[in-house]
């Protein structure tokens, strides 16, 4: 399995990539197995970002582009 592993810039890891032929091959070898990846994103944390989309669409200047975002983080760091 040609796996690829995510990580922090810590050098923890914190996800896998697994290439999609090989994600169909595991779920029709292990049947049921996308049930366990599907929708576990609590009801609270949805509403909280659909907040946050509706505060963007109503004034996209307040948002950051990536890098601007990225560095803030990096600095709080």
């Amino acid at each position: 399995m040609n796996l690829q592993y995510i990580s922090d810039s810590k050098g923890n890891t914190t996800g896998v990539y697994i290439p999609i032929n090989e994600w169909n091959s595991l779920k029709s070898k292990y049947k049921g197995i996308e049930d366990d990846a599907g929708d576990t994103v609590p009801g609270w944390h949805k509403e909280i970002v659909l907040k946050r989309l509706e505060g963007y669409n109503k004034d996209k200047t307040q948002a950051l582009d990536f890098d601007t975002a990225i560095d803030d983080i990096e600095k709080e760091l």
